[in-house]
């Protein structure tokens, strides 16, 4: 019996040691985490412009989100023009990001190439630079009289017409059906049908050539973080494997493709979550180069939380629209998790 009740105390006593180093963790995740988020869905369901007293707010219930989601009217045409913008923003930069992330670690992983640390510090350094910094330089890269015009006409000799990337409003997919005899005028009348604040039209623009310039720029700055991540799996995988693959005659492509993919998958659903994330969430770059403009062609949902918040002093819309924004992010994680069907554990 005293040895029983011995145990028992010993076991308290570590619940309770432990307890005390958590403690800092959960008090720091609930100031910071939890109780913001409790008080972002609160403030979604009121009117709080921002600047009065919260307690002056009044309670709307679901208004907010019933103008988001369902009333036609500005609020819910701007809504999903910027999530349209922000999905081909995801679709564009995630996939790409990741392959150029991949290839450059498997790169610099390799035994036989010589001053690894320049070219993973080369690689990495953008990650690092200020976003601000980065989105200025490209913006005087991307003018008609810019680096990037003047490099394509003289890969074009001379060919080329200089692009007013950050004020062309132009979808990308519609530059293409232009150029095959395809416009609205054109097109069948279905297309004029209005789903969700935007006409079919809209919704199958595609990225708009100023988007396009700011996802390129955003690819060329997050590689280097993810090749990181990618490098750091590369170096756990036991080189015995591919010796024996060697061994048995696979080619590079097929140690790739059978050996290192299927290894680093927790990794690439780690890799594609951060892509998805800082994706869905993309503010700064937005706010620098275009500030959701020309023609609201790169206003993002990130931007469309601060316009709403912080210039039309609407906090309680800008609070609906951030837990909208949760949500969908929250939904593609789970189903990107299904689709690679990894746990995530790195």
């Amino acid at each position: 019996m005293a040895a029983a009740s011995g145990i028992k105390g010993e076991d308290r006593e570590r619940a309770i040691a432990g307890w005390l180093f958590m403690s800092p963790t959960i008090l720091i995740f609930s100031v910071f985490i939890i109780i913001p988020i409790f008080f972002a869905i609160y403030f979604s369901l009121t009117d709080w412009n921002g600047i009065s007293p919260p307690s002056e707010a009044n309670f709307i219930g679901v208004a907010n989100y019933r103008e988001l989601l369902i009333e036609s009217g500005i609020r819910q045409s701007d809504f999903f023009k910027a999530l349209k913008n922000t999905t081909y923003f995801a679709l564009g930069v995630v996939p790409v990001q990741t392959a150029l992330a991949l290839l450059l670690a498997v790169i610099v992983n390799q035994a036989w190439l010589r001053f690894k640390g320049f070219f993973r510090t080369t690689y990495y350094f953008p990650s690092i630079t200020s976003s601000i910094a980065i989105s200025l330089m490209f913006l005087f890269f991307y003018q008609r009289s810019g680096l990037v015009n003047s490099v394509l006409s003289t890969v074009t000799f001379g060919r080329w017409e200089p692009i007013a990337w950050m004020a062309d409003p132009r979808g990308l997919f519609h530059i293409l059906l232009e150029a095959v005899g395809v416009t609205i005028r054109t097109a069948p009348e279905w297309v004029r049908t209005e789903v969700l604040g935007l006409t079919i039209w809209d919704w199958i623009s595609g990225p708009s050539v100023a988007l396009m310039g700011i996802m390129i720029m955003n690819t060329w700055t997050t590689i280097g973080t993810m090749m990181v991540i990618f490098l750091a799996a590369l170096q756990n995988v036991p080189g015995f494997v591919y010796e024996a693959a060697q061994i048995d005659g696979a080619s590079a492509w097929r140690q790739f493709r059978s050996i290192t993919v299927p290894l680093l998958r927790p990794t690439l659903f780690f890799v594609i979550t951060l892509g998805l994330i800082g994706t869905y969430q993309v503010f700064d770059q937005i706010y620098v180069m275009s500030s959701g403009g020309p023609a609201k062609t790169t206003l993002t949902v990130a931007y469309l939380v601060y316009r709403n918040g912080f210039n039309n002093s609407d906090m309680g819309m800008a609070a609906a629209i951030a837990i909208l924004l949760f949500i969908i992010i929250f939904t593609l994680t789970t189903i990107q998790r299904r689709i690679t069907g990894s746990e995530g554990d790195l």
